[in-house]
């Protein structure tokens, strides 16, 4: 089985690849209603956005003008976008300097349960952040963490059908003080961390990152055997 890599150069809109994800998705969701029809291969997108705040499926119609105001009012570090999604979990920033890696696939095709996509998708990360020499944990808390009180990776996705979708955001080389603003996945009093406040001296980029993110993602995946890195206009 193939798995599709697709990079998104440089800075993406929150958007653009909430859109491309979202043809990916109604193509799986297509061949299961109708399985005599081809069926598309698992992909995963990887980019770095813009400045962009987004909640998750909870918090949509909750957040208010003014609250939104805030969140994209326009500062010395710039202006961000904000956006409701699908995804688990809570408000969170994703900009320059983090990895957002989203697969797209069906669980049932890879023998995986949701919850354990979701202790997967952990360990990805962990084995990911442990190749660059830091030692990342699980928590009680979502997502991956560098202490009890630093989180380096948040994780949300959404299912529908079996059909996954979003994933994980994983801090490379960031401008932290955006999360400021939010009290991040709605954890009062913890912090968020990267790759180079850890003690990575020689940082990768987020392309690199994506680059072995996703050759360790595929590694935990039943049946794929071989990673196609394509161009967006390649897909289907």
């Amino acid at each position: 089985m193939l798995l599709r890599h697709i990079h998104l150069p440089g800075l993406t809109r929150y958007t653009h690849a909430a859109q491309l994800q979202d043809k990916l998705v109604s193509a799986l969701l297509a061949h299961k209603a109708n399985p005599s029809s081809p069926q598309p291969d698992p992909t995963v997108i990887t980019a770095q956005f813009h400045p962009v705040y987004t909640c998750g499926r909870r918090e949509i119609g909750t957040v208010t003008p003014e609250q939104r105001d805030y969140l994209t009012l326009e500062t010395q570090r710039g202006k961000a976008d904000f956006h409701e999604a699908l995804r688990g979990g809570q408000t969170t920033f994703h900009g320059p300097g983090q990895l957002v890696a989203y697969p797209i696939l069906d669980l049932r095709r890879h023998g995986i349960t949701p919850r354990c996509w979701v202790h997967l998708l952990e360990g990805t990360v962990i084995s990911t952040c442990a190749h660059h020499g830091v030692k990342a944990i699980r928590t009680e808390n979502p997502g991956v963490w560098a202490s009890e009180q630093d989180k380096i990776s948040a994780l949300g996705v959404h299912l529908r059908r079996n059909v996954t979708s979003h994933g994980i955001g994983l801090n490379v080389n960031m401008d932290l003080g955006w999360f400021s603003r939010i009290v991040a996945c709605g954890l009062e009093g913890k912090g968020t961390t990267d790759l180079k406040r850890q003690g990575v001296e020689d940082v990768p980029s987020v392309e690199q990152v994506g680059e072995l993110f996703v050759r360790m993602l595929a590694e935990r995946l039943d049946g794929v055997e071989e990673i196609k890195t394509m161009e967006e206009n390649e897909v289907d």
